[in-house]
């Protein structure tokens, strides 16, 4: 009895063995690497300034955005000396970290776009973009941040285009912007108020070289709402098309009276 019960001990062991070893591995899926990214004008160039920036970082909050391009950040201007150094003040309230880009010199102090980040910001670059001497307006400004996550690096943008009517400044400041991506040696992802309509000339000089991150390129809800005239003008971009994937794309028209525009959201995958 002995015997056969070591035999049959034996003939078990074998049985489990080779069933193990010969099991097919079975790899663990790989996980997406996504990030939600966000692009708002906050309005800080409005006359008297933001009344209660604590109103801006509640948008901020609800929405959770992992990375959030800003525009119309003032840094200790009269307008908004009650709020000091917009960005810096905003990371502070949403726990995130930042970069300021300059754009000018205004009422005591300075006017640019930010970023914001939930992640680790590697390096920070600011750049501007000019206008056209003989038609006046704003010189604007770039602010690039390179991010990692799960080990693929990429740029992240905020900018802000010329305002006036006369669309010249922008379309300059479109080719601008494209010779200067073009330099750039990782996929990037833009939030941006561009100021002008998916159908103008420079979103088709931006459409040359940039994808828009709209589901199937429908940018057809409006981001600033004005009486009598809803436009498009705030987008969230990328390139190059291969290497960055739209999730899902969004307005937050809930966020209805802390800015003149609207919180437009985007979660994108990283490829």
């Amino acid at each position: 009895m002995r015997h056969y019960i070591l035999a049959c001990l034996a003939i078990l062991h074998f049985s489990c063995s080779k069933s193990s070893s010969d099991s097919p591995s079975i790899e663990p899926e790989k996980k997406e690497t996504t990030v939600k990214v966000m692009t708002y004008n906050i309005y800080g160039a409005r006359t008297g300034g933001i009344p209660d920036l604590k109103v801006i970082a509640e948008v901020i909050k609800r929405a959770d955005p992992d990375l959030l391009a800003l525009q119309e950040v003032d840094k200790f201007t009269d307008r908004n000396k009650n709020n000091g150094d917009i960005a810096k003040e905003l990371a502070l309230l949403t726990g995130m970290n930042y970069f300021f880009a300059k754009a000018i010199n205004i009422q005591n102090g300075e006017y640019g776009d930010a970023v914001l980040s939930k992640l680790p910001i590697k390096e920070q670059v600011a750049y501007n973009l000019e206008v056209d001497p003989t038609l006046g307006g704003e010189r604007r400004s770039v602010a690039k941040i390179l991010i990692e996550k799960n080990n693929k690096a990429f740029y992240f943008i905020s900018t802000h285009f010329d305002h006036l009517s006369d669309e010249r400044n922008r379309i300059k400041q479109a080719n601008d912007f494209v010779s200067l991506a073009k330099s750039f040696d990782k996929p990037v992802i833009i939030g941006a108020d561009l100021n002008c309509l998916p159908t103008s000339n420079p979103m088709d000089i931006l459409r040359k070289y940039f994808s828009v991150g709209c589901l199937n390129g429908n940018c057809d809800q409006f981001t600033f709402p004005t009486t009598g005239a809803n436009r498009t003008i705030d987008y969230l971009l990328y390139a190059p098309i291969n290497a960055i994937s739209p999730k899902a794309y969004s307005v937050y028209t809930w966020a209805n009276k802390e800015s003149d525009h609207f919180p437009v959201l985007a979660t994108f995958k990283i490829n």
